[in-house]
């Protein structure tokens, strides 16, 4: 089976607010899959679903073909998550809590590995209280990754993380991925799933309305202009006046392509009185692509 996770047809109320309407979505296997929308929208009740935290009103949840309910999860044992805020218990060392969670014949070292892998070697044995933001972040993740599941889900891990903690689990992620772990991760930090990400699920109210490979998200062909101004709002009219779609209302942003070039921009501009002070080049990314898949849902 080519499918780690199947989600169906689930609907969720909370009294008379709907939380999820009618969800359903698939999870290959080694994939890298990024959950985003709006605050609210429903991406922490599936996570919760999905690991029986909650119920459900409707619908079908199943993890390597097992049915997973509230009454009825096995096949979560090869399951790790992250949701919402690690639970941290003040007065014990972060190896402690590693112990606490860690099973198996190889326990020990799944955790020298973790912890080695996370760089948490200097804070390791020191009690979670003196942990920082950050590093209690990273010991909510390790306890996730320690036992090697098959699939981990992680609720806004990048919390607290700084660049260069950020970039390290970037890395890692993507290692354990290559090797075969499937994750399922929701982040406003979107710059930094979409290096990431091999899919994207797009909720908004409780509703999917996207579900695809990222380069059909972002559609990663798509090459902007982007420009710097004498007077950016008279440029962005002249170029909407002669048909060009300028994609940004408050900057000067032209989707590139073989009939919009830079020269037939700049040569336009110029001659309209508008000097150029700064030309970019950037491919789209996901924060954009996201904030017009919402737009257009509203429409």
């Amino acid at each position: 089976m080519d499918n780690i996770l199947e989600i169906s047809g689930l609907n969720k109320h909370f009294g008379k607010k709907i939380a999820l309407d009618n969800v359903g979505f698939n999870i290959k296997k080694g994939h890298i899959v990024g959950l985003v929308g709006p605050n609210g929208a429903g991406k922490s009740t599936i996570m919760k679903a999905v690991l029986g935290l909650i119920g459900t009103d409707s619908g079908q949840i199943k993890v390597e073909d097992e049915l997973i309910s509230i009454n009825n999860h096995p096949a979560l044992e090869k399951v790790g998550a992250l949701i919402e805020y690690p639970g941290i218990y003040p007065y014990m060392t972060g190896r402690e809590h590693l112990k606490l969670y860690a099973t198996g014949a190889n326990a020990e070292s799944n955790i020298d590995q973790i912890v080695e892998e996370l760089e948490m070697t200097k804070y390791i044995q020191m009690k979670a209280k003196s942990y920082s933001l950050g590093m209690k972040q990273k010991l909510g993740i390790a306890l996730a990754l320690v036992n090697k599941p098959e699939f981990v889900i992680l609720d806004e891990p990048m919390n607290g993380l700084d660049p260069q903690a950020n970039k390290l689990l970037r890395e890692l992620i993507v290692k354990q991925a290559k090797a075969g772990t499937t994750f399922l991760i929701s982040s406003h930090i979107l710059s930094e799933l979409g290096k990431i990400a091999d899919d994207i699920v797009v909720i908004e109210q409780g509703k999917i309305i996207a579900d695809a490979p990222i380069d059909e998200i972002t559609h990663a062909d798509k090459k902007l202009i982007i420009l710097e101004t004498s007077d950016d709002n008279k440029a962005r009219q002249i170029l909407k006046e002669n048909n060009y779609a300028v994609a940004d209302e408050n900057k000067v942003i032209i989707q590139q392509n073989k009939e919009v070039t830079l020269a037939k921009i700049l040569r336009l501009l110029v001659e309209s009185g508008i000097d150029i002070n700064d030309v970019k080049h950037q491919n789209a990314v996901l924060e954009d692509s996201l904030l017009q898949i919402l737009k257009d849902d509203e429409k």
